[in-house]
């Protein structure tokens, strides 16, 4: 995964964290809703690359 993706995600994380905190005080049940599935997604995307790392490391450790 790359620096570039990893920082995306995680700023997908913290913004979709502050997005639910923010409906969480004003009670806003829309804006809690959309800032928890902004930290799903982000977490899964996060996972996904990571999937994809493990994928590379076992292929590079066949070919050598």
């Amino acid at each position: 995964m790359s620096f570039t993706e990893k920082a995306k995600n995680k700023a997908e994380e913290l913004s979709g964290a502050a997005k639910e905190r923010l409906g969480d005080m004003t009670d806003n049940e829309r804006m809690r809703a959309e800032g928890a599935t902004q930290q799903s997604t982000a977490k899964a995307r996060q996972a996904g690359e990571h999937v994809k790392d493990a994928g590379r490391d076992v292929r590079s450790s066949f070919e050598k």
